[in-house]
């Protein structure tokens, strides 16, 4: 199905702005969680526009017809997700918190229940450079010997989990990671380098929208939850959404890993912030 609400082209080419873009920022919140406020709606449309003309549409409104009412839009809903994720990572990002998860939060919970599996959820993990620093970080500790532990990957944009499964990276990729990790864990292939076998399938990777919690329900009974550098880009009644969702379903006692910059103190009360090593973590005790 085709709707055409169109008023043609700007002489530039680009999109006449008849308020619909707003509407479409609505709806893309709705549907993903993120939020571009009025100050960024230009950044919004700026990102869809070339989408739209590529689609063969005229307008945002035309766009925003086919997003809303067409039965068939999965597909397309995936392109915009793809196009509007921030995807911006790196390798050994934020380590205190892995360290402090390798250091502390295993051996913790390990004491608490001894032949448990330990599970762990990045949830929303982009390309996969940090599912893939924790796998390191713990393999350095030896933990996949030492105990049972399972690491899970999740992304919303279907390209993000494409370019993670394939496992490889460029040169921005590794701005934070020690020599001696890249050599270890990385080959050269091309101008890239691919993850090494071993380590790239210590990682389960799927796909998953933090909003739809049938997507999530195979992830999220864990005690352990990394979902860092999303909420920033969340209204706080969203945060407060996902957060209970997580606190609802982890496994007790639960650690809950957020960006530096983002605090949960006034969007929930089911977790405690606890520092732990020189990290600080959201922890839910009982």
């Amino acid at each position: 199905m085709v709707y055409k609400a169109s008023m043609g082209f700007n002489s530039d080419h680009s999109l006449p702005r008849n308020g619909a873009e707003l509407l479409l920022r609505d709806l893309i919140f709705e549907r993903t969680g993120l939020f571009f406020d009025d100050s960024k709606v230009d950044l919004l449309s700026g990102k869809l526009s070339s989408l739209i003309i590529e689609r063969g549409f005229n307008s945002f409104l035309d766009y925003y017809y086919l997003l809303k009412y067409d039965a068939d839009s999965g597909d397309e809903w995936d392109s915009v997700i793809n196009t509007i994720a921030v995807q911006e990572t790196y390798f050994w990002r934020e380590m205190d918190q892995i360290h402090g998860l390798a250091e502390e939060v295993i051996p913790y919970l390990l004491s608490k229940r001894p032949e448990s599996t330990i599970r762990i959820w990045s949830a929303a993990c982009a390309t996969g450079e940090e599912p893939l620093t924790i796998a390191m970080r713990l393999n350095e500790d030896n933990w996949f010997d030492r105990a049972k532990v399972e690491i899970f990957a999740s992304d919303a944009s279907p390209a993000a989990i494409q370019r993670a499964m394939a496992g490889i990276y460029g040169g921005r990729s590794f701005r934070a990671l020690p020599l001696h990790l890249k050599d270890k864990y990385f080959a050269p292939e091309g101008k890239n380098w691919r993850v090494s076998r071993q380590l790239h399938e210590k990682v389960c990777w799927r796909r998953a929208n933090l909003l739809d919690t049938d997507s999530t329900a195979t992830l999220v009974h864990v005690p352990v939850i990394f979902c860092r550098n999303v909420f920033i880009y969340f209204r706080p009644e969203t945060v407060r959404q996902v957060v209970n969702s997580f606190a609802e379903r982890m496994d007790i006692p639960a650690f809950l890993f957020v960006g530096a910059a983002e605090s949960l103190l006034k969007v929930t009360d089911h977790f405690e912030l606890e520092e732990i090593g020189n990290a600080f973590v959201y922890v839910r005790r009982s």
